[in-house]
């Protein structure tokens, strides 16, 4: 049996008696000929480029100087209160939205990330990953685990829907990474794989008919912020679902209903930089300002 929906990927883990991560590996070993080994190598090298991609700008000094064309310092500034304050959404959350900050601005200086499932919104899984390994002591094959699972509900999304911000919006960018990463932190934790799909569903549904209207068109403002929104969100699904909370609609329908948000949206706000916050006076000037200097 092969999975191709959410449902279908339900049926097969209770069928399988095994866990989403494990039933993506099955299906790429079966479509890709690869052996197991191979993915979860794949994966562990995944897992140190968003490590590196957190820690480049927290460790290198030289990072702190570097900004991109409009964020830039940011992660630095939360990682600096949350170590002298206690944080208002507490420790987890605190590390998990600088980490998100960092990779975008790691991003902006043309430093390598993994686009999971885009760059517009590849804080979120590192973000999720790396800020729950420290503060619930996870093992790194927990996380390589988190990341397939993942990948399982990327797959899904991608083939009855889009992950693509042009095409449907930032809901198909960053909601797809928060739905993603809440059925990672929840396998992560112990949950199963229904709870895991309430979990994407819930998420996914948090931002719902989320615009993309990228400042000058660069992946930076107002997609940073969003990106520490969608692992907030992650977080906050993830916790419902294991706790027995339930999506109202099921996954599978929420995908569908998220497509079609897309397509009703104008393209002026998929990713033109013509519509939402790039078109207001503000939006406007920085555009100005960084298309002069680069005359």
């Amino acid at each position: 049996m092969e999975w191709t929906t959410g449902t279908e990927l339900v049926e097969f883990c209770n069928q399988k008696k095994c866990h989403i991560y494990e039933a993506i590996v099955i299906q790429e070993q079966k479509n890709y000929e690869r052996t197991a080994e191979e993915i979860y190598n794949q994966m562990r090298t995944n897992l140190q480029v968003m490590r590196d991609s957190v820690n480049s700008i927290f460790e290198d000094q030289s990072m702190y100087e570097k900004k991109g064309k409009i964020i830039g310092g940011e992660a630095k500034k939360l990682r600096t209160r949350y170590r002298k304050e206690v944080p208002l959404c507490g420790m987890t959350m605190a590390k998990a939205i600088s980490y998100a900050l960092a990779t975008m601005e790691t991003n902006a200086t043309m430093g390598k990330i993994v686009a999971a499932p885009t760059a517009g919104s590849c804080g979120i899984l590192p973000a999720l990953l790396l800020s729950v390994e420290e503060t619930h002591h996870i093992s790194e094959q927990s996380l390589v685990n988190g990341l397939l699972t993942a990948g399982a509900i990327g797959t899904i999304i991608a083939k009855h829907a889009t992950l693509s911000g042009a095409e449907g919006g930032c809901q198909a960018e960053v909601g797809s990474a928060s739905a993603m990463g809440a059925a990672a932190l929840i396998e992560m934790m112990e949950g199963t794989p229904i709870q895991a799909m309430h979990g994407a569903a819930i998420a996914l549904k948090n931002l719902m008919g989320l615009v993309c209207d990228p400042i000058a068109g660069l992946v930076e403002a107002p997609c940073s912020k969003r990106n520490a929104i969608g692992t907030a969100n992650a977080l906050i699904s993830a916790e419902m679902a294991l706790a027995g909370i339930e999506s109202v609609i099921p996954f599978d329908e929420v995908v569908s209903a998220m497509y079609q948000v897309g397509r009703l949206m104008p393209c002026t706000l998929r990713e033109t930089a013509e519509g939402g916050v790039a078109a207001t006076p503000t939006g406007k000037k920085i555009k100005r300002e960084i298309f002069s200097k680069n005359k």
